[in-house]
């Protein structure tokens, strides 16, 4: 298959539905925003412990089908209740670890801030999707996800943090 097709030089992109939107339409936007987060992730799992190396790659995985929900106006919805609920889960065991009772500064490690990147990019995401979920009427599996991903991605980066002793919380 060509990558090249010039089927979007008019500013239009075809959905997994056959529907042609135009390339700043929400469901675009919401899309690239979760492949900016995808890439991201991609980056920061370089500077991980193996342990949230293998949670990114699924994530990564994940966010793929969170696309292809999005490009087919939720007629394709992979990721649900089983995918929250392990996201929910890891949050739960890097609270257990990390007992924390302040705010905190982002980013005391390389590590945590490629995290603290990507949460802020998958917060992004979220209200890009808000809107398709609000305003369409679909995706309301995907925003419920991206909503504790983002938890997720901010707890990863603080066990980092606590880990290596670099942990700043705001007194």
């Amino acid at each position: 298959m060509p990558i090249t097709t010039k089927t979007g030089d008019k500013g239009l992109t075809g959905l997994f539905t056959g529907d042609r939107v135009a390339k700043y339409s929400p469901i675009m936007d919401a899309n690239g925003n979760i492949d900016e987060l995808d890439s991201f992730l991609g980056e920061a799992k370089h500077h991980l412990p193996e342990e949230m190396r293998e949670i990114l790659e699924r994530i990564q995985v994940q966010l793929y089908d969170l696309m292809a929900e999005i490009a087919s106006k939720g007629k394709y919805a992979k990721v649900g209740d089983e995918e929250i609920k392990w996201l929910e889960e890891l949050i739960q065991r890097y609270e257990e670890e990390l007992q924390l009772k302040t705010f905190v500064l982002p980013g005391s490690t390389v590590a945590s801030a490629k995290l603290d990147v990507c949460r802020a990019v998958a917060r992004r995401t979220e209200r890009s999707v808000a809107r398709l979920v609000l305003d369409y009427g679909f995706g309301q599996k995907a925003l419920i996800y991206l909503n504790r991903l983002s938890d997720l991605l901010f707890m990863m980066a603080r066990v980092i943090e606590k880990r290596e002793e670099k942990l700043k919380e705001v007194k």
